[in-house]
């Protein structure tokens, strides 16, 4: 049997779509919202957009993992970058032809979001695949994939903001669309056949369910891992309605426009990536449980009260790159949290159930924010956000499990600790 030669094409295609693929999502995050506010002038049907994309993406991800085992990595990241980009040209070319109505919008919309869900999972399978190919470390291939999809979501902010402030909210989508479409010939030109085809021995479907209830059983059991996923889950829920309707309707009630949105999202991104490189060096010395805390108090409050207040665009952005800050350190804390108490052989159940509750309440933020803007003005709701945002990240810290969070305490009480990881929760 002969070993396949080395080669870093597929780790370097794998790297190239997933930053293509952020990229575009973060164009779509901008330009959508603010092409139905352009056209509707309705917050709640901003937030029913934003529903419509994320409520099918969590569920094609969270059910998405059969059907990329069955069909490969390589195929369904192929197909489903394509259907996105089917679906993202469509909504200009209807629109210039004036037959984009909301229902047509709205089904366009969750296309996009059901294609992205399968897509970025069949992402993430081919980038321990690729790195076997390159001979390349997993920590490195993994570290590079997460700095790729760190910087994407940074400059595709940025330029995306800048984007539709120049072109318009129309022909970002055609941009988008032309991105998603270069994702796929990507992965299907850089990755070979064989390396992410599917798996001939895959597992028996009728042991899918119990291996399931397995991971429920042992989250059940964590009171600390519960109530990590039930914090995350709640502010996931208001960053979502946060950033896909409080802060589209800030710039245009503030007179900074779309390309307000661009900066204040490079500006908690680029404060990310700063923390989340801080946090590789040093975080590994410090104590977990205030750490996150602190991290979890400037990543929320901050940025609402700031939002609130009539100040100018540079104070906004700057209080904005402190909140990334304090965000960057969350993610390395959860991940090393997660492998240190899970046993490996329910890793993956287990993280998949924590990412679940994670992802649950992201659909329902645009909806939540929408609905709030419709009883009151901009302000209250976000204080009534901001207030939220604090109170579920501050209190949990008072429950004694969530000493448990530190390394010498973990240390102590289990017989077989293991190697703290980085991954996002």
């Amino acid at each position: 049997m002969t070993t396949a030669p080395r080669s870093l094409r597929p780790l370097i295609g794998v790297l190239l779509a997933i930053g293509v693929a952020q990229t575009a999502t973060r164009i779509s995050a901008i330009a959508l919202p603010w092409y139905v506010l352009a056209t509707t002038g309705s917050a709640t049907r901003t937030g029913l957009v934003a529903f419509c994309e994320m409520g099918p993406y969590v569920l094609a991800q969270t059910f998405g993992g059969p059907l990329v085992d069955r069909l490969g990595a390589r195929t369904v990241s192929g197909i489903t970058d394509l259907v996105s980009a089917l679906a993202a040209l469509a909504i200009p070319l209807l629109h210039a032809g004036g037959v984009l109505n909301t229902g047509v919008l709205l089904a366009l919309v969750a296309v996009i979001g059901t294609a992205r869900g399968p897509g970025d999972l069949a992402k993430e399978v081919m980038v321990p695949e690729a790195a076997d190919l390159a001979r390349v470390p997993m920590e490195r291939a993994t570290g590079l994939s997460g700095t790729v999809e760190r910087l994407a979501s940074t400059l595709g902010l940025a330029g995306g903001g800048a984007l539709v402030a120049v072109l318009g909210e129309l022909t970002s989508l055609t941009v988008m669309a032309a991105l998603f479409a270069l994702g796929s010939a990507v992965v299907l030109t850089t990755l070979p056949r064989r390396a992410t085809a599917a798996e001939a021995d895959v597992p028996a479907a009728e042991g899918y369910w119990r291996r399931l209830r397995e991971g429920a059983a042992f989250l059940r059991g964590d009171r600390l891992l519960l109530a990590v996923a039930v914090v995350v889950g709640v502010t996931n829920l208001l960053d979502a309605a946060t950033t896909s309707v409080l802060i589209p309707v800030w710039a245009r009630d503030s007179g900074g426009g779309v390309g307000a949105i661009g900066a204040v999202g490079a500006a908690m991104g680029i404060g990310g990536v700063a923390g989340s490189v801080i946090a590789a060096v040093y975080a590994h010395r410090l104590r977990r449980r205030p750490v996150f805390l602190v991290g979890y108090f400037l990543t929320g409050a901050p940025r609402y009260a700031v939002l609130a207040l009539d100040v100018p665009l540079w104070c906004v952005v700057a209080v904005f790159v402190i909140s990334g800050l304090g965000a960057g350190f969350l993610n390395p804390i959860l991940g090393a949290v997660q492998i240190e108490r899970v046993p490996r052989p329910l890793l993956g159940r287990v993280h998949g159930l924590v990412t679940a509750f994670a992802w649950a309440g992201i659909p329902f933020g645009g909806l939540l924010a929408g609905s709030l803007l419709g009883a009151t003005t901009l302000v209250p709701t976000l204080l009534a956000c901001g207030t939220a945002y604090f109170l579920a990240t501050s209190l949990p810290g008072l429950l004694p499990e969530w000493r448990e969070m530190d390394r010498r305490r973990r240390t102590e009480q289990t017989p077989e600790p293991r190697t703290a990881g980085s991954e996002a929760a």
